[in-house]
């Protein structure tokens, strides 16, 4: 390119513009500068001499119709004796680019109480969408469930065992672990408060009641829904990212059959045992914080709990099966909501974790309002 790419005659009446050198990409950044000190001292009246130009490309090209206007690059390019065809060509399609371009018209901005109400109907919206594809998906699932019940060939005992192992045998470690420190936590705690009333023998009342109704299916519940329910989104996820899925519909197999029922009646199995195991771990808790502080013996403790009705023990065991349920259904329907990327993955399964604890923690709380109010 030559080293003054546009010069202005004002000798001659009226003045020329000359357009000389290699109007191309190479030469953008210096040419958007040679058009922005250009352009003010340009006129209707100005004429153009692209005899000069050497080299055109399509940023060349915009580059002009930025200096001469699309309109009038369009007339050069129908008039100038100097164009060949092809340049005439680009100009035109430039030029007539540009001409139809509309500058996007930027949003209004919103004030602070619409916006908060606009992002409250879009979260409405999305919630409202996400209980649609819940409940749907638990009719499918139950469907799959009722036809299978009658088709023995088609059980999947192999995998139903192994998710049993997986979902049960494996947690109940953690499961035990916690909640005989919960169990050790409320027990000191009833103690200290029951203290003040000269009540100290009622904690173990308390621990068991805790445990019975409420802190051992819900604890078990929620380290379900951290552990199994993202365990499941993951497993189910990474197969829907690798297409494993669309794989297992092509070989003429349902899906659903194969990899939600044995996960769901794996936890239905698993969650009551894992929430009996709990009740007794935090009332051994309980019984050794008794045991240390209160000096309550291993066999008060028992002649106490002895004096507690089972229905207390019911109402904890009979909410169980519905948390399994609601857990591994929400676990593996986020998995096949997977797009296909590592990322998607890792937003459906804390999602995942983040929906089942809600559930369990507000099923929990209509429960205990509908058993209080039974007098259960």
């Amino acid at each position: 390119m030559t080293s003054v790419a546009l010069r202005l005659d004002t000798a001659v009446t009226p003045a020329q513009l000359f357009v000389s050198g290699d109007w191309t990409l190479p030469h953008y950044s210096q040419l958007s500068r040679d058009v922005a000190r250009m352009r003010p001292q340009l006129d209707a009246a100005t004429g153009v001499q692209l005899a000069g130009l050497q080299g055109l490309d399509t940023s060349g090209a915009a580059l002009l119709a930025d200096l001469l206007g699309a309109e009038r690059l369009i007339d050069l390019a129908a008039t100038d004796p100097s164009l060949n065809p092809a340049r005439q060509a680009l100009l035109n399609s430039v030029g007539s680019a540009l001409r139809t371009y509309c500058q996007p018209e930027k949003p209004k901005a919103r004030a602070g109480l619409a916006d908060v109400l606009a992002h409250i109907g879009v979260f409405v919206a999305s919630l409202w969408e996400r209980i649609a594809a819940l409940l749907g998906f638990i009719g499918l699932v139950l469907e799959t469930l009722v036809r299978g019940l009658f088709s023995p060939r088609r059980w999947r005992v192999t995998s139903l065992v192994s998710n049993i192992e997986q979902t049960g045998l494996d947690a109940v470690p953690i499961v035990v672990l916690l909640t005989f420190m919960v169990g050790a936590v409320v027990a000191f705690l009833g103690a200290t408060v029951l203290a003040n009333f000269g009540a100290t023998i009622y904690t173990v009342n308390l621990v068991a009641f805790a445990f019975l109704r409420e802190f051992g299916v819900l604890l078990t519940a929620i380290l379900m829904a951290g552990r199994t329910a993202s365990a499941f989104t993951a497993q189910i996820g990474s197969m829907k990212a690798n297409e494993e899925i669309d794989a297992i519909r092509t070989l003429g197999l349902n899906p659903i059959e194969l990899l939600v029922l044995p996960r769901v009646l794996a936890l239905l199995m698993s969650l009551p045992i894992l929430t009996f195991l709990a009740m007794i771990s935090g009332i051994l808790g309980g019984a050794v914080v008794c045991l240390l502080v209160l000096n309550i013996s291993p066999t008060m403790y028992l002649t106490i709990l002895q004096t507690i009705e089972v229905q207390h023990l019911l109402v904890g065991l009979v909410k169980a099966p519905v948390f399994a349920f609601l857990i591994a259904v929400i676990g593996c329907l986020e998995g096949f909501k997977v797009s296909g990327s590592a990322q998607s993955v890792g937003e459906h399964t804390t999602s995942a974790v983040v929906q089942s604890i809600f559930v369990v923690i507000l099923l929990d709380a209509v429960a205990a309002m509908f058993f209080m109010e039974m007098g259960w």
